[in-house]
């Protein structure tokens, strides 16, 4: 598909039911998978053109969590040949990595760049480029610093709402006194901004919530388990884990059990994670965890709808598209709810 030089403001109304884009474990590799589905007849008659439209799809590692397991298998199911698509993916939890994993999709001539970005500063340049070159650029899962009339779309979580709902649960606690163990995701992603800032805030205005210790696990497990361990190991007193993915609280908990400490329903600790993985949602179901909050990895329907409403000629009106999410408490939780919203 040829692409356009010259850029057509676009913005497409879509309502959007589901949720938001997360955290998780580390891997500092960059990789390249382009994806290379049988070609077939409807694939030549789903691009206006009559040829493949080409995406370049920059992610963060699909082995990071469960989360970014689905993303990543959501993305290669829709961004296929047999759905008019020829499509490349580049992976990194690094920021200059993914920029120059952006810089060559640029320079390869993508019609599309569809980014989750690692952090959320430092995309001036690559979208500046991008614009200059033909090549739209759709955000998805994360938000970053830049202005609007950069990029055509952005379909993203309420990270700062995500973490509001989360603190909002734990204030209904009622805890005469917060001793808190936060354990942050990568420094600098929007997940991790969006879910510190809200609990920085109430420790802040609030004189019996405290911060035993906040450090950052890389939304990594075994570093979450050394972070609690450390602090178990310091005499200190704690009563809630404030973990940022659903990982992180898993390792939290190990070194809770290793040393004895009970949690979740009525055990000395309130466990909290993001992501709602089944599986951490069965330990909701189970009493050992005490909240989850919500994400969905599910955003390459919303990509396609946009990239099909420009392709089209069509007009976008909301430029930016919010996925609704929700946090889980183990009081309520049903096997119903594991069903419909474990990822």
């Amino acid at each position: 598909m040829k692409r356009k030089l010259v850029s057509v403001l676009v913005c497409a109304a879509m309502a959007a039911t589901v949720l938001a884009g997360c955290g998780n474990k580390a891997a500092e590799t960059t990789t390249t998978d382009t994806a290379a589905e049988e070609t077939t007849e409807e694939a030549a008659d789903t691009a206006a053109s009559g040829d493949l439209i080409k995406v370049g799809i920059i992610n963060n590692d699909p082995n990071e969590s469960g989360y970014r397991t689905a993303n990543d298998a959501d993305m290669k199911a829709m961004f296929t040949e047999e759905n008019g698509y020829e499509a490349s993916f580049a992976y990194s939890l690094k920021n200059d990595e993914q920029i120059t994993a952006a810089q060559k999709f640029i320079q390869d001539g993508v019609d599309y760049l569809l980014l989750s970005a690692a952090d959320t500063a430092g995309w001036d340049t690559v979208l500046m480029d991008a614009q200059a070159a033909g090549t739209r650029v759709i955000l998805f899962d994360r938000t970053i610093d830049a202005d609007e009339s950069l990029y055509e779309a952005s379909i993203v979580s309420d990270m700062e709402a995500e973490g509001q709902t989360a603190v909002d649960w734990l204030a209904g606690q009622g805890l005469e006194e917060y001793n808190i163990i936060h354990i942050q995701g990568v420094m600098g992603s929007a997940a991790q901004q969006g879910r510190t800032g809200a609990l920085d805030a109430m420790v802040e205005a609030n004189d019996n919530w405290n911060l035993v210790t906040q450090q950052t696990a890389e939304w990594n497990a075994e570093k979450a388990q050394q972070i609690v361990q450390s602090v178990i190991d310091s005499g200190e007193e704690f009563n809630v884990i404030y973990a940022e993915n659903d990982d992180m609280a898993k390792g939290a908990v190990a070194a809770l059990d290793k040393a004895n400490i009970s949690h979740g329903v009525d055990g000395d600790v309130i466990i909290m994670g993001f992501d709602t993985n089944t599986w951490a949602l069965e330990e909701l179901l189970a009493g050992n965890w005490n909240y989850d909050g919500q994400c969905n990895p599910f955003q390459a329907s919303y990509i396609d709808e946009v990239i099909k409403t420009i392709e089209s000629g069509g007009t976008i009106e909301q430029k930016v598209i919010i996925m609704e999410e929700k946090g889980f408490d183990a009081e309520t939780i049903t096997q119903e709810d594991i069903d419909t919203y474990g990822i």
